[in-house]
């Protein structure tokens, strides 16, 4: 039973080795490591800019109800 398991741990290195350095020499997935890479990065910044916003607007929102409550008393 063991025997078994110690080859199929040597089979699945063998082939993420495989598959490992025939992706890293590709230059069709390099190019689509990249492209994907940008793509995040620019989901990331958008998703900052948009959460900086929203909490500004927030905080506009927050400052203008105080106002309001204060005028009123």
């Amino acid at each position: 039973m063991a025997g078994g398991n110690f080859m199929g741990r040597v089979v699945s290195y063998v082939v993420n080795e495989l598959l490992v350095n025939t992706l890293a020499n590709s230059p069709a997935f390099q190019r689509f490591a990249v492209r994907t890479s940008k793509r995040i990065e620019d989901a990331s910044n958008l998703a900052a800019r948009k959460r900086q916003e929203l909490q500004e607007q927030l905080n506009d929102s927050l400052r203008k109800f105080e106002d309001m409550s204060q005028k009123k008393h």
